[in-house]
């Protein structure tokens, strides 16, 4: 009877161990890497072809079509902010800038405006010039479920940059867990 007892013991120290074993090894997956943007792309391209539930043949027209077409958008919306990190390294090196933010000028604030109407003007351009390429081989109901898509990738994407910047981790943006 000791005998069973100890080996029931012996079995279940054994089975505690291989457990905190494979708990150690789940902290190196959770470091993931970011993905690059071309990856990006290429999960971004995936789900719209999922969504939009394409036969191969059409998905075969429509995959490089579209990752130009994010390609494009990706260049416009990064004519900004590359303005942007110009300015602040510009600032940066200046022996009296300030750390604060420093106020910004009439002329300073009328020109990232006029920034601004160019990026959406070149934006609107770029759907619209894909729009026609997207026709060729969708529906436009099709059309309208992938700008739908985009939308709500963008508000999602809003949401979790108010969580990250108010450090609310696994919140909701209004305080509530999700």
């Amino acid at each position: 009877m000791k005998t069973k007892f100890i080996y029931v013991i012996l079995a279940v120290l054994l089975m505690g161990s291989q457990m905190t074993l494979s708990a150690q090894n789940t902290d190196n997956k959770q470091k993931k890497q970011r993905p690059t943007p071309e990856q990006m792309v290429q999960m971004q391209t995936k789900q719209i072809v999922n969504t939009l539930m394409l036969d191969d043949a059409t998905a075969a027209k429509f995959t490089p079509v579209y990752e130009k077409y994010l390609k494009e958008l990706r260049e416009c919306r990064m004519m900004t902010h590359k303005a942007r990190t110009e300015k602040t390294k510009a600032q940066g090196t200046d022996a009296n800038a300030k750390k604060e933010r420093p106020s910004m000028t009439d002329d300073e604030i009328a020109t990232m405006l006029r920034n601004q109407f160019t990026q959406s003007r070149k934006m609107l351009d770029i759907r619209e010039k894909y729009y026609v390429k997207f026709h060729k081989f969708l529906t436009p109901k099709q059309i309208m479920k992938i700008y739908q898509v985009e939308k709500n990738d963008a508000g999602k994407m809003k949401i979790e940059m108010i969580k990250r910047q108010r450090g609310m981790g696994n919140k909701g943006v209004f305080g509530r867990p999700n």
